[in-house]
């Protein structure tokens, strides 16, 4: 016990050391150094306690420190620098797919980004869904449709944020009427255009969901040994907690160890009603 205590405090050090100079060009030899590993040991053991790969986490911490920068109002290229990237242009491909729209917008809380919404009535409540032109980037469950309107202007404090026109566009016609089926247990989940944020561990974790078939649950400790990081259930929980989109990314799929629903950002009694109406559909 001393001597894995002991590994887990070397490899939290290098955790503060990669946050403290993210900024750097950090090399796996220098990480393995400073926790006295060789290379391999050390990749090895810094995935099974943390979760990522030294590579995999650096990426989040520059993507954080990148998202903070941007927040704060700083200049893309000055932010950019600032988290470690070498350059602007280069975390343009990239950030498109983390933060689900370019760095410059994201700096200005989604402006110049449109965001159609729409509320309607499902088996299990009232349910907000918003969409891009990329994709589909929320939906959920609410009381009422401001509470629900409200969640997308958090999020998106400077989009643009309008009721989709009626008649509804062919597209996000078919995507409602899809998952309102798929609540009513009519049909498979849908598989939907997704424009959302994610760091590189909950995108690993919100593709697994999408694999446990209907009905079927896991505990968070299984999804974690599923996508190779045994030890960060806790880290699939906080995923499994952010996920901006309800049914589609199907986090209702996790519980914990005892058997328990444990926590649903969107109630209990949907992620049991969820569960069961699986159950039904396969029976």
């Amino acid at each position: 016990m001393l001597k894995t205590n002991l590994t887990a405090d070397l490899i939290r050090d290098v955790c503060r050391y990669v946050e403290d100079h993210s900024d750097e060009a950090l090399t796996l030899a220098e990480l393995a150094k400073r926790a006295s590993m060789s290379r391999f040991h050390f990749a090895r053991t810094f995935k099974s306690v943390v979760g990522l790969t030294p590579k995999q986490y650096l990426a989040t911490v520059r993507l954080r420190k990148l998202k903070d920068g941007l927040g704060r109002s700083k200049r893309v290229d000055t932010a950019a620098l600032d988290a470690g990237y070498g350059s602007a242009s280069g975390i343009y491909q990239r950030a498109v797919s983390h933060l689900g729209m370019t760095p410059r917008q994201y700096r200005r809380g989604g402006d110049g980004v449109v965001i159609s919404y729409a509320t309607l009535a499902t088996p299990l409540g009232l349910m907000g869904i918003g969409a891009t032109d990329r994709g589909v980037c929320f939906v959920g469950f609410g009381e009422s449709r401001d509470e629900l309107v409200a969640r997308l202007h958090r999020e998106y404090a400077r989009a643009r944020i309008e009721p989709m026109r009626e008649p509804y566009h062919p597209q996000f016609r078919l995507w409602t009427s899809a998952i309102v089926r798929h609540l009513a247990g009519d049909a498979p989940c849908p598989q939907l255009p997704l424009d959302i944020r994610a760091t590189a561990f909950q995108m690993r974790v919100w593709k697994y969901l999408q694999t446990i078939p209907p009905g079927t649950v896991e505990s968070y400790s299984e999804v974690a040994s599923a996508i190779g990081h045994p030890n960060a259930a806790r880290a699939v929980a906080r995923a499994c907690a952010t996920n901006p989109t309800a049914v589609l990314i199907p986090c209702h799929r996790v519980i914990r160890e005892s058997g328990e629903l444990s926590g649903y950002r969107w109630g209990i009694g949907r992620k049991r009603a969820m569960i069961e109406r699986e159950r039904a559909a396969n029976a």
